[in-house]
């Protein structure tokens, strides 16, 4: 039986010229790339109208592509120890560029889906090739610098698609989404195709195609049921989303087990040992709870200024882009303070700012202010970038060199479904409470308020015991 070793680094590695090349070329392509996972929310009436498409029809383009996402980066970490760096990056970005063009070019709905699930494909391996890459080029004393870059495409990126979506839409065509886009894509493509080279040897392993299949459903159904549960308007088509959850609970449990026998022999698809680090385990545990409360509030605050407080779209998504802007400029800085005094002394007043932000938006009611909404949010962003970059470099640097890239398909898979998550319960909890004060006699208005009250003290509570778990939180030296 063959049994694959560790991926070694190559003297390229360690070539400063082009860590100062590649790295940044990862980081822009990976911010164009992770942006477009939530642009299209804004632009679902004008294609409803373009396309004569349902809206619930519409919400595919986006469910489709995190469906996609969930599917793939769990492969993500075979496909890098299997494969050159350059080889993953240019399929990548072959991927999404083709994607991207089809999308431009799409005369119907169906091609336009398609595109997204091409888009998607090249989507989910740029995070854990970022992240992987950053492990092997960058000293341990100096990656928590670009870790915190890394932090900018991961929380930023999305948080800022839906407000680049609706200045484009102001402007332009809902093609023009993808337009402005290819020319960047194609230019990361080329300059990557030129420049990038390998940083590490790959290894010789056969994939287990069962692992695959389970992942598949495991991942996909739990995210699709979550994204289902969170979009109720699209909760009469295709599998009911409790049945998706339910397979997906069930899937991941012997996925779990499978990539537990496997391991021993050293042929997971997603090699396991990386949770026996404690801080690994401890980190990402606090970054799924932040992940939650960060989508949740993405999906809700719109709904909020939109149905009760009457906003329209432009100045909710203007609203939401101060706290994406500071999340971006803040996290440099969190990653030199990371460098110098390790994680907790970051972790536990982010996530204290964070849980007091949470109970201070469960006092939005009907005549809450849009300054009062902004000031909340770009304080919640503060402490959110006080943990994301202080939890991912702990957590990844925490694991030896052969789980890196495990580790980082690990974190991927975290996000997209703490966001299907933390969507799902926020916009539940919501829906239930206002439909029950509907039925007591609550106008639509008061309803949703209500119910968005409510939506926001599952946060606060979720964020309150992330807090206390801070305290866990220890600088770890690198695992041999």
């Amino acid at each position: 039986m063959t049994r694959h070793t560790p991926p070694t680094t190559t003297d390229e590695g360690v070539d400063q010229r082009a860590t100062r090349l590649v790295i940044p070329l990862l980081l822009v392509s990976a911010f164009v790339v992770i942006l477009n996972e939530t642009i299209m929310g804004v632009a679902l009436p004008a294609l409803s109208r373009d396309l004569g498409i349902t809206v619930s029809t519409g919400q595919w383009l986006t469910s489709a592509f995190m469906l996609v996402m969930a599917v793939v980066i769990p492969i993500t970490g075979f496909l890098l120890q299997r494969f050159h760096l350059r080889q993953v990056f240019i399929t990548a970005m072959t991927l999404f560029s083709l994607g991207t063009l089809i999308c431009f070019l799409a005369p119907n709905f169906t091609i336009l889906l398609m595109g997204r699930i091409v888009q998607a494909s090249g989507t989910a391996i740029m995070m854990p090739l970022l992240m992987t890459t950053v492990l092997n080029m960058v000293p341990n004393d100096r990656r928590g610098r670009v870790m915190g870059n890394i932090s900018i495409v991961m929380a930023v990126a999305p948080a800022v698609g839906p407000t680049l979506s609706g200045l484009i839409l102001n402007v332009l065509d809902w093609r023009w989404m993808f337009g402005l886009v290819l020319p960047i894509a194609l230019v990361g493509l080329t300059l990557g195709a030129v420049f990038i080279r390998n940083i590490t040897e790959p290894t010789t392993a056969r994939v287990d195609v069962l692992s695959i299949m389970l992942s598949a459903f495991a991942f996909g159904g739990l995210v699709y049921g979550f994204s289902s549960l969170g979009n109720p308007s699209d909760s009469g088509a295709g599998v009911p989303p409790s049945l998706a959850i339910v397979v997906g609970i069930v899937t991941l449990a012997l996925f779990v087990w499978r990539q537990l026998r496997l391991q021993r022999e050293d042929r997971a698809l997603l090699d396991l040992r990386v949770f026996e680090s404690r801080q690994f385990t401890i980190s990402i545990s606090l970054v799924l709870a932040s992940f939650m409360a960060l989508f949740g509030v993405i999906i809700l605050l719109p709904v909020y200024m939109q149905n009760v407080l009457g906003h329209d779209t432009l100045a909710t998504g203007m609203a939401m882009l101060p706290g994406g802007l500071v999340m971006g400029l803040l996290a440099p800085i969190v990653g030199r303070l990371y460098d110098r005094f390790g994680p907790r002394p970051l972790v536990t007043p982010g996530a204290a700012v964070v849980t007091l932000v949470m109970w201070s938006m469960t006092t939005f009611d009907t005549e809450t202010t849009i300054t009062s909404i902004v000031t909340a949010h770009v304080f919640l962003s503060i402490g959110l970038g006080f943990m994301f970059t202080p939890l991912l470099t702990g957590a990844l640097g925490s694991l030896p060199k052969r789980l890196y890239s495990y580790g980082s398909a690990v974190v991927g898979t975290v996000q997209q479904v703490a966001g299907a998550a933390g969507t799902a319960a926020f916009i539940a909890v919501m829906t239930a409470v206002a439909a029950s004060q509907i039925e007591g006699g609550a106008s639509t208005v008061v309803a949703e308020a209500g119910g968005i009250h409510v939506a926001f003290m599952l946060g606060a509570t979720i964020t309150t015991l992330a807090f206390f778990a801070t305290f866990l939180v220890r600088r770890s030296a690198p695992a041999e």
